[in-house]
Formats: structure tokens, sequence, C-alpha cells
């Protein structure tokens, strides 16, 4: 059965740099290998069971940059069988922009190293606050099958089976500039899938982002 909740224990060595993140701007520079990422989806899933109540079929609208956490939280709602959609969700996920207004609202700070706000914003709960006090263990009870709905991006609708099957695999270190959700999804599936890894660059010169292929040896996607 191919669903996405499981796609980290496709990769056959979760010890390898899996998720790399540039930030141009700041010099930020981040890597997490398969190991780490899963950890920090477990984390993540953990947070949308105890503390926001989803589930299976739980709509999520995660408007956050390409970023190290956004992969994260696709993989986590995922694994709990939750739908990224973009229109009528339960939950919104945003980054520091601050631009929700569902029931509940989460907010990244998207700062180094996965730092919290200084200050709670009122009306979101802030992600980097909560989530390092969850287990880094995660077991679904109601683990999503190949017929669940895993996207619903610009009236667009895939399942897990679809989304998988479609995204291909793609054994290659890629480079990412900052995109939509639906290409960020099928890169993390294809990666995943194929064994390969993505790179993050945000805030990048064409120049730069020249000089993060040549020195990471991946391939702009």
């Amino acid at each position: 059965m191919n669903t996405l909740d499981s796609l980290l224990k496709d990769i056959a060595n979760p010890a390898q740099p899996f998720l790399t993140y540039y930030d141009l701007a700041t010099g930020e520079r981040i890597e997490l290998s398969a190991v780490t990422t899963a950890n920090w989806v477990a984390k993540t899933s953990n947070f949308l069971i105890d503390g926001l109540d989803a589930e299976r079929g739980t709509r999520i609208r995660l408007d956050v940059p390409t970023h190290w956490e956004s992969f994260v939280w696709i993989l986590s709602a995922w694994s709990v069988g939750a739908v990224l959609a973009d229109r009528d969700a339960d939950i919104a996920v945003v980054g520091p922009s601050l631009q929700a207004d569902e029931q509940t609202c989460v907010a990244l700070s998207l700062k180094p190293l996965g730092m919290s706000f200084d200050n709670a914003p009122p009306g979101f709960i802030d992600y980097n606050a909560e989530v390092l006090g969850h287990s880094d263990h995660f077991q679904s009870f109601d683990p999503p099958t190949a017929d669940s709905m895993a996207l619903d991006l610009d009236a667009q609708t895939q399942t897990h089976g679809d989304a998988y099957h479609a995204a291909g695999m793609n054994p290659a270190r890629v480079l990412l500039e900052p995109g939509s959700l639906a290409r960020d999804s099928a890169a993390l599936i294809a990666a995943c899938r194929g064994n390969g890894s993505l790179l993050i660059a945000a805030n990048a010169s064409a120049v730069q982002r020249n000089r993060i292929v040549a020195d990471e040896r991946a391939h702009p996607l």
C-alpha cells in the first residue's frame, strides 16, 4: 500500500543529509538527516493530535514559504492523515506574516534553529514554543489509506496513492528555489522514493544559487 505517512522509511541511508536549508540574507545554513527530520515530524504529528485535535481528514492550510520547517509540516500532515488544502481549512499554519482567520491558527517564526517568537503572537499558537515538548516517537491509531485525500490545492485533489505515483522517484540532490506547496510536495515525495535529498535556497541571487549548486553537487529543479 503506497501512502505518504511513511515516506522517510523509504530512504536507504537515513543518516545522510536529507534537507539542507540556506538563507542567504541571514547566512543561515541548517542540515537535517532523514533521522533528524523524522524526529521533527514525530513531534509535530504528536502536536497535531494532542495539541490541535487533528485527525484523519482534518484540513490544514499551510501558508509557509519553502523552508525546512514547511517540509516537516507536509510530512506531519500526511502522517496523521490530514489534507493539505488551500481553502475550507480547520487549521491554518502560517509564517511570521501572521495572515490567517481559521478557527485554529499556528504560527512559525522561521527563525534559525527553529527558535520561537520572542512573544507569542496574539491569536496564534507558537509552534516552535510548543513542539519540543512532544514525543519524538509517533504511532498513528488511524493511519491513512491509499484512497485517503492528501492534497486539495488549486481545485485539484490527490489521494495518497495518486500523489505517491505521480511524483515518481528522484535520486538527485536537488536545489529548490521558493515555490508552491504543490511543487514542494511532489519534490519531497520524489526525493524520499528515490533516495535523493533537497536543498532550499532562500533570498539567493542567481550567482549564489549557482555557487550552492557547485558546492553541494546539486541539480536545480
